[in-house]
């Protein structure tokens, strides 16, 4: 099941159709920031181990 060029421009163009380029912009726009919230929580993650290090052994620790 092979797509090629042709195939893909089609469908796009039906998709924009369907839904218009205005929707498609939010759409894209709203994974996109869904997308950053992930990785920053992936972030705070690392970043709660580091606080978590620091009150055990008193000292700070350094950060990249």
């Amino acid at each position: 099941m092979n797509f090629g060029p042709t195939e893909l421009i089609i469908i796009l163009v039906i998709v924009i159709v369907l839904f218009g380029v205005g929707r498609i912009s939010k759409i894209a726009g709203e994974m996109g920031s869904g997308i950053r919230a992930f990785k920053e929580g992936l972030r705070g993650d690392d970043e709660d181990k580091d606080e978590k290090a620091e009150t055990k052994s008193g000292e700070p620790t350094e950060k990249s």
